[in-house]
């Protein structure tokens, strides 16, 4: 058994801002992903979109200092860079859609090994009943990488061959960054970017269930 730790969603919100380049207009979902916001390096120009209406988003709020005219589509306070702006609801989807934005980070129940992405419904009853603007940002960003922890609280894998939620969009994430590893998805099945130290690669494989690729 690998002795390992997991990342925190601290560590792992830098680990994705890490990853974001000079310049990239990014989307960052409901959730975990809005973390990303805090931990992007000092000197890089990253331009943060919210579907809701806005360009140019800053870091969280410190407390107390929160204004509620001024939020993200999880309904969350942000802070505004110089430059940033306001717009329609339309005007946001047709930046999604006419494929302006660089990187979509998103949360997600499921990720298959070649990209398929399940992230709005479970399927149950009492489940959300729309997909919202998830695959509109699933399909229209250049790349779309998932966030989330590897396993369920029952211990299963969210990485599968085959997503059995209902799907948000086919062969579009093309990175998975969990809490214990980074895996990038392909036609082929999933490649290894990197993992949390101590955890051996066939116990990552047992884990997801999968074989990765070194």
């Amino acid at each position: 058994m690998s002795n390992y730790t997991k990342r925190s969603k601290q560590e792992l919100a830098q680990r994705v801002a890490q990853d974001i380049f000079d310049g990239a207009y990014v989307n960052l979902g409901i959730g975990q992903p809005t973390l990303v916001a805090n931990y992007l390096p000092e000197g890089v120009e990253v331009v943060l979109h919210s579907e809701n209406g806005i360009l140019g988003m800053g870091p969280a709020p410190a407390a107390g200092e929160e204004d509620y005219d001024q939020i993200n589509a999880g309904k969350q306070p942000v802070t505004l860079l110089p430059g940033a702006s306001f717009f329609h609801h339309a005007d946001s989807f047709a930046m999604m859609r006419g494929g302006h934005l660089d990187i979509s980070v998103l949360g997600a129940f499921q990720v298959s090994a070649t990209g398929d992405l399940a992230n709005w419904s479970t399927g149950e009853a009492g489940a959300i009943p729309a997909v919202g603007g998830a695959m509109d940002l699933a399909v229209g960003a250049k790349q779309t990488w998932v966030m989330m922890d590897l396993l369920t609280k029952k211990g299963e894998s969210k990485v599968v061959q085959a997503c059995s939620y209902p799907l948000t969009g086919l062969a579009c994430v093309k990175r998975i960054y969990s809490d214990l590893a980074t895996l990038e998805c392909t036609p082929e099945g999933l490649k290894l970017i990197d993992k949390v130290d101590g955890l051996e690669h066939g116990e990552l494989e047992r884990l997801i269930g999968l074989p990765i690729q070194a």
